[in-house]
């Protein structure tokens, strides 16, 4: 299993690659290893923000359907387009194809909040 140190973690699983405000949000090697075969990744075109916290979308695999939660609260500028058609990214790249969302943070002393690689290794028994 990968755990990029580069990367902020949540509780939920998801993922936070920062670079000054913009950052990209995907789901982790561990969650899509949960998950199995992801068939759908679900999210509104028409997403401007999302709230920390807050569910903004749902990925479905074989057996399941899962919401994705905000890690921050941010401008969503970017959905990644290739998950329309290859949604088993997610699964095979899931740190660098597989992202899922490109934002702009409102605050990012947000981040703050997040775990670092060691409490998520913790988190998930690793």
């Amino acid at each position: 299993m990968n755990f990029p140190e580069n990367l902020k973690y949540t509780k939920e699983h998801e993922w936070l690659r920062i670079d000054g405000a913009t950052a990209y949000v995907g789901i982790t090697d561990y969650a899509q290893g949960e998950l199995g075969d992801i068939v759908y990744v679900d999210i509104d075109e028409d997403i401007e923000s999302i709230e920390m916290d807050e569910s903004f979308g749902t990925i479905e695999a074989v057996k399941t359907v899962s919401d994705l939660f905000a890690p921050v609260s941010a401008k969503v500028l970017e959905l990644n387009p290739k998950l329309a058609d290859e949604p088993q990214l997610v699964n095979s790249d899931p740190y660098g194809e597989g992202w899922i969302l490109k934002i702009e943070m409102e605050d990012t002393s947000s981040v703050d909040n997040l775990m670092d690689v060691n409490s998520y290794k913790e988190l998930v028994g690793q």
